[in-house]
C-alpha cells in the first residue's frame, strides 16, 4: 500500500455566520481502506464532506487528492477528481430507468442512443464485478431502497470514481441488505477503492471500517484504528462524557389493554392498499415496537391512529371505539382523547419550520385553558412553558425565539418529543424517535420513552433501527407489505429472524437469509408495479 493518502485535508475551516461548522480540521484517508467519520449532530461531518464534494467552499485550508493539491469548487470538479458521493436521500429520477439514471449528466455527444449502448455494457461489468446486480431497464420507482442505493453506487463507479463517500447508507435497509452492502464495500476496497463512511451506528463502524475519525463541535478530536478501539470509547470521544449504549429499563409490567386494533385497512389516494387487516393490542405499561423496512405500512398505521388518514376496521381506546372516518377522525380529536403522536417526518409533519420554537412546542395544544381562554392566547405563558420544556429536554440552543429550521435535526426532534410526551398521554405513537439523532440525545430520548411506559402509559414505537427495537420494545411486531407478519419477544428473537420477517419470509432454512430477502423484495416490487399499472 502506498504511503500517499488518497485524501488529505489540511486546516479546513468553514463558518456559517457566527456558527463555526469546521475548525482547522486535518485528516488523512489512506487508499484501499474504509474510513469512518462519526460525531454528534452538528459536529461538522456533513459540512466537511460537502466541502470535499464541492457543495461548499472552505474559508481556509487545502485539499489533496492522491498527493496533489486539488481545487474543488463544485461537484463536477469532485467527479473529475475521482470522487463519488451516495447521499442519504438518493438523487435519482423516479420515472427514469436504471440505465437512464446512471448516464444522466455523463452523456457523450448529442445522441443518447450511443451513450445508452455503451453504458449497458459498462453497467453489466460493474454489476458482475461488485455484486451490484440490478435490472438496467427497471424504473427507479419500482425498485426497493436497497436496489436504488445500488444504482447510486453504480452511478459513481460509472464515472470512474476511486473515492466513494456514503452518508448514512444503511438507514433504510434490512439487516440482510446492509450485510450485502458491506460485502460490496469490502469488494470495492479490495479492488483498491477508498471508502469514506458517515454513520451514527457504532456497530457498523466496528464491523466495516479500518480506521475511524471522531468529530466533536466542529473539530477533529481523534483518528484511531478501528480494531484498537471499542464502541464505548468512541461514544465517549463523540459526546465528551461516558454514554450508556444500552437501554436501561426494568422488565415491563403490562396491564389492561389500552389500544386495541382489529382488521385495520387503509387505501391511499393512488388506490394502493397500504394496511391489510392489521390487528394489534398495546397494553398499559408496555412498549410495542413495529419493525419493518420503510414503505411497508408502518407510516400509514401511525397516520391512521394519529388522525391523519382514514381507514376501515376497528380501533378502541380504553374500550371505547374511536372514529376512523368523518369529521372527528382528526388529530385534534385524537389529542383530546389522550393520543399523542410524534410523526416520522418531523420537518413536514411535526414542525412548521419558519415558526419559532415556542410556537412549535404549543402546536395542537394551544387552545388549552392554561394558555388563555377563547380566541385570545397568553403568549407569555406559552413562551414560559416552552422555556421549561426546552431546559428539561436539553434543546440546544435553549432559545424559544429561534425558528425551528435553525435547530439541528436532533434538537428539532427534542422539540417535538417535549411537546407530545409532556402532555402525559394515554397512548404515545412515536415514529423513528432517534432518526438523525446523535448518541447523547438517543440516550435521553430512550429514557423519556421508558419513563412514560413506567407511568403505565401505552407506547407504540415504529423504527427502522433493529438495535433500537430490540433494546427499547417489550414486544415486537413485524410489518411487511401492509401486514403484521408475526410478533416476537426481544429475548426470544434476533436480527436475522426479524430481518427475514421484515422481507415477508416466515420460514427459511439457515443461511438462506439474503437470497430469501432479495427474492421477497423483488416480489413486492413486482406487485407494486402491477398496482400502479
Amino acid at each position: 500500500m502506498t504511503d500517499t493518502p488518497a485524501i488529505e485535508l489540511k486546516g479546513i475551516s468553514k463558518a456559517f455566520g457566527p456558527v463555526q461548522a469546521n475548525k482547522d480540521i486535518s485528516i488523512r484517508v489512506m487508499p484501499g481502506t474504509i474510513h469512518g467519520i462519526i460525531g454528534e449532530n452538528g459536529a461538522g461531518k456533513s459540512t466537511l464532506m460537502s466541502i470535499l464534494y464541492g457543495f461548499y467552499k472552505a474559508d481556509a485550508g487545502e485539499i489533496f487528492i492522491g498527493g496533489r493539491k486539488t481545487e474543488i469548487p463544485d461537484s463536477q470538479a469532485a467527479i473529475r477528481a475521482g470522487i463519488g458521493m451516495v447521499f442519504q436521500h438518493f438523487k435519482l429520477v423516479q420515472n427514469f430507468t436504471v440505465l437512464e439514471n446512471v448516464i444522466l449528466g455523463a452523456e457523450e455527444g448529442g445522441l443518447l442512443r450511443p451513450s445508452l449502448s455503451k453504458a449497458r455494457g459498462v453497467l453489466k461489468k460493474l454489476a458482475d464485478d461488485y455484486e451490484l446486480r440490478v435490472d438496467p431497464n427497471a424504473l427507479i420507482e419500482d425498485l426497493s431502497v436497497g436496489h436504488q442505493q445500488r444504482v447510486e453506487i453504480l452511478k459513481a463507479l460509472y464515472r470512474e470514481a476511486d473515492i466513494l463517500i456514503l452518508d448514512e447508507p444503511t438507514g433504510v435497509l434490512t439487516p440482510a441488505e446492509a450485510d450485502h452492502l458491506f460485502r460490496i464495500l469490502r469488494g470495492l476496497r479490495d479492488e483498491g477503492k477508498t471508502i469514506v463512511l458517515i454513520t451514527h451506528k457504532l456497530r457498523e463502524i466496528m464491523e466495516i471500517t479500518d480506521t475511524v475519525s471522531v468529530m466533536r463541535r466542529g473539530e477533529m478530536v481523534a483518528t484511531v484504528e478501528t480494531a484498537r478501539s471499542n464502541p464505548s470509547e468512541l461514544a465517549e470521544l463523540m459526546v465528551g462524557r461516558k454514554v450508556l449504549l444500552r437501554v436501561d429499563k426494568a422488565p415491563a409490567q403490562p396491564g389492561r389493554p389500552i389500544l386495541e386494533i382489529e382488521n385495520l385497512s387503509h387505501t391511499d389516494a393512488s388506490g394502493v392498499q397500504r394496511l391489510r387487516d392489521v390487528s394489534l393490542t398495546v397494553r398499559a405499561g408496555e412498549i410495542v415496537g413495529i419493525a419493518g423496512v420503510s414503505g411497508n405500512g408502518q407510516s400509514e398505521l401511525l397516520e391512521v391512529l394519529g388522525g391523519m388518514a382514514t381507514a376501515t376496521g376497528s380501533v378502541r381506546l380504553n374500550g371505547h371505539e374511536i372514529p376512523l372516518t368523518g369529521r372527528k377522525a382528526d388529530g385534534k380529536t385524537r389529542r383530546a382523547q389522550g393520543i399523542a403522536h410524534v410523526p416520522e417526518d418531523r420537518q413536514h409533519e411535526g414542525l412548521i419550520m419558519r415558526f419559532h420554537a415556542w410556537e412549535n412546542i404549543a402546536f395542537g395544544y394551544h387552545h388549552d385553558d392554561r394558555y388563555g381562554r377563547g380566541t385570545l392566547m397568553d403568549n407569555v405563558a406559552l413562551r414560559r412553558d416552552a422555556e421549561d420544556k426546552m431546559k428539561r429536554y436539553d434543546v440546544r440552543p435553549p432559545d424559544p425565539w429561534l425558528e425551528a429550521r435553525n435547530f439541528s435535526g436532533g434538537n428539532q426532534q427534542k422539540i417535538v418529543l417535549a411537546r407530545e410526551i409532556e402532555r402525559d398521554p394515554e397512548v404515545l405513537l412515536v415514529g423513528q424517535p432517534t432518526r438523525g439523532v446523535d448518541i447523547g440525545a438517543i440516550e435521553f430520548i430512550h429514557q423519556e420513552i421508558v419513563r412514560l411506559r413506567d407511568k403505565g402509559k401505552a407506547i407504540l414505537l415504529v423504527s427502522v433501527e433493529l438495535d433500537e427495537i430490540l433494546g427499547l420494545a417489550d414486544r415486537i411486531a413485524v410489518m411487511f407489505d401492509g401486514r403484521i407478519m408475526g410478533e416476537r419477544l426481544p429475548s426470544e428473537t434476533d436480527q436475522r429472524e426479524l430481518g427475514l420477517l421484515m422481507a415477508g419470509v416466515t420460514e427459511a432454512p439457515a443461511g438462506s437469509g439474503l437470497d430469501a430477502v432479495e427474492e421477497s423484495l423483488r416480489d413486492k416490487e413486482r406487485r407494486e408495479a402491477a398496482r400502479h399499472d
